[in-house]
């Protein structure tokens, strides 16, 4: 089977206190490798925003995957092109390391000149969205609202509660495909399908291990036809 080299990052607190970036990352990325038949032969998880024009600089993990793809000879994978960047130039200087990319978003035949193109787009994408909101904000405040006052947190509060449910969402539709094969295979009880899981290298949507509560509470998100 061919061989791939995961790339994870996360750039924001949040993310790296919860986890929950990195594993719903790592989820996606397993699940392509499975469907595509590849091996993933080794990990590098990255904390770091990483802007700026000596952004690989300072991500030593992404320059670790770089080196491990090329003594491997194989491709790295990342679950969407952001993980890398949103910068042309540095997507642009990534291709130059002549290490093929896989980006599971894309698919796997995505070549350098359609990762150049999104990351274009994403690029002119996020300036935009950045013009929207200044505009937005400037106009609030010539009408007189007052920015950062309870009701607007308790709106913050429920869109980053929205959020997380749909991380959430998000984590169960990768892995109950897992859960399903994992079922297929004989594993009946809570118990006997958390030691499945984590004998195969899943881990949970903490992080860690799964455990009988885990299992339920994935499970219980399921449709019943899938449950």
């Amino acid at each position: 089977m061919e061989q791939v080299i995961a790339y994870l990052r996360v750039s924001t607190q949040r993310q790296q206190r919860s986890g929950l970036g990195i594993e719903a990352q790592r989820t996606t990325i397993h699940q392509f490798a499975i469907n595509e038949r590849l091996t993933v032969a080794g990990e590098f998880t990255e904390y770091e925003a990483g802007k700026g024009v000596d952004a690989l600089d300072r991500r030593p993990q992404l320059a670790a995957a770089l080196t491990a793809a090329k003594a491997n000879k194989c491709s790295i994978i990342v679950s969407k092109l952001d993980r890398l960047s949103r910068d042309v130039a540095f997507v642009a200087g990534l291709m130059a390391q002549r290490v093929p990319f896989m980006v599971v978003e894309l698919g796997r035949d995505a070549d350098p000149f359609m990762l150049h193109l999104y990351a274009a787009l994403a690029e002119k994408e996020r300036r935009l969205i950045a013009e929207r909101t200044k505009a937005a904000l400037g106009a609030k405040r010539a009408a007189g609202a007052r920015l950062g006052n309870t009701a607007n947190l308790r709106q913050v509060g429920s869109i980053g509660r929205a959020s997380q449910s749909r991380a959430t969402n998000q984590f169960a539709i990768g892995v109950l495909p897992i859960l399903a094969a994992v079922r297929k295979a004989g594993a009946e009880r809570l118990a006997d399908i958390a030691d499945a899981l984590n004998e195969r290298g899943v881990r949970s949507m903490t992080g860690g291990k799964w455990h009988r509560s885990s299992v339920r509470n994935l499970s219980a998100r399921a449709k019943p036809s899938e449950a």
